[in-house]
């Protein structure tokens, strides 16, 4: 665990590293200088789109040959690709290496669903709320890196750094990671057999929708943070030092905050630690709207953080629990296409929003949503899933019957 905590975090800090500097680098290093938005849109969304729809035939692969040649696959491939990176100077070429950068990604997922099955049932939720940690900390650490390698080297330098950083999370799991649960001889599924074992089981539908509708609240502010933060009073030369704390606070919200989550799940309850986070977040979002203060605001960030750290922990230890060891690596696949399909719509739909109506109110359509979802959850108990629906999952001829 604590092995692939590393390795998560170099390949997250290695991703926020460059990425949130993309419109940047498409206007000063591939001279984009019309419909610059547009670019960055497609730049960003375009990934995980195609990761999306590669995940299940990862996750399939990872369940016949094993977590770790993924992560290998991944480590080495993604380094390569920002290596790449550095020499474009087209920015048509550019979408394609994102393209790719989306179909051989899974680095994290696979990490995940390793630890998950390697780990004793008593301490999954404490395992995978530590996880949940690592990414949270890459993305705090890596802005800042990014921000400062852009601004003495370049931004095109920060993706030669960010391959540098994914390299060694590459060179972690070639020689340090052990997997040791695992089971080669049985065959390899396609993904419509996946597709078809997992819709049979309602628990895994239901976890993968929920997995879904979270990752969208989160990524709906992530374009108007920074908007409403001006909104609150800060000046222009301060607005992205502030929006940074302020997505920052979240992120060592949910370091302090997640093991501790995930190891209370494993003695009351994973879907009771979820109702409760779920009810956190959508009383936090709430709370947002009366906040006009920018300190208030970013206090009050820090505490919806502290209880939305106990969603994604919950959410994959539920997973763990509705489904079969032989089906896991496809499982967390499948999640991982919902989270990625919902961190391209996220945005999107949150753009939309903002223009539509004041940024104030998208925080009271964020927190009844996840109040809906809470609510939901609550009544489903998609965690309490009997053997039969872990049976159906693991075997797809069981559930195409």
């Amino acid at each position: 665990m604590f092995v692939l905590w590393v390795g998560v975090f170099f390949c997250s800090t290695a991703y926020s590293i460059s990425i949130p500097f993309l419109p940047i680098f498409l206007h000063t290093s591939l001279g984009v200088h019309e419909h610059l938005e547009a670019w960055s849109g497609i730049s960003f969304g375009i990934t995980f789109l195609a990761s999306a729809l590669i995940s299940p035939y990862w996750g399939s692969l990872a369940d016949k040959y094993g977590r770790k040649p993924m992560l290998i696959r991944s480590g080495f491939s993604l380094a390569l690709l920002y290596f790449l990176t550095y020499f474009i100077t087209d920015p048509y070429l550019f979408l394609v290496l994102r393209v790719f950068q989306g179909l051989l990604a899974g680095y994290v997922p696979a990490a995940i669903a390793l630890v998950a099955t390697n780990t004793p049932e008593k301490n999954v939720g404490y395992a995978l709320g530590v996880m949940a940690t690592s990414g949270a900390t890459g993305g705090i650490v890596g802005p800042l890196v990014g921000g400062v390698v852009s601004h003495l080297w370049g931004n095109a330098e920060a993706f030669l750094f960010s391959g540098c950083v994914v390299l060694v999370a590459a060179l972690i799991a070639t020689f340090l990671v052990k997997e040791t649960n695992m089971n080669r001889s049985g065959s390899r599924s396609n993904v419509r057999e996946d597709l078809r074992a997992a819709i049979a089981n309602r628990s895994l539908m239901t976890i993968l929708g929920l997995s879904l509708m979270v990752t969208i609240s989160v990524m709906l502010l992530e374009p108007l943070l920074t908007v409403y933060v001006l909104q609150l009073g800060a000046s222009q030369q301060e607005a992205s030092l502030s929006a940074g704390i302020i997505f920052a606070a979240v992120g060592i919200a949910t370091v302090i905050a997640a093991p501790q989550w995930g190891k209370l799940g494993g003695k009351v309850g994973y879907t009771k630690i979820l109702f409760i986070g779920l009810l956190g977040g959508a009383f936090g979002n709430l709370l947002q709207f009366f906040f006009t203060n920018l300190y208030g605001f970013g206090v009050l960030r820090f505490a919806y953080g502290l209880f939305f750290a106990a969603v994604y922990p919950s959410i994959n230890a539920m997973i763990v629990k509705v489904t079969e060891p032989e089906f896991r690596g496809r499982a967390f696949s499948l999640n991982q296409s919902a989270n990625q399909l919902a961190t391209m719509l996220g945005p999107v739909l949150g753009g939309v929003l903002g223009g539509a109506i004041p940024i104030r109110y998208v925080f009271i359509i964020n927190g009844i949503a996840l109040l809906a979802t809470a609510i939901l959850i609550r009544s489903k108990k998609p965690g309490l899933a009997g053997k039969q629906a872990q049976q159906q999952s693991s075997d797809p001829q069981l559930a195409a019957k």
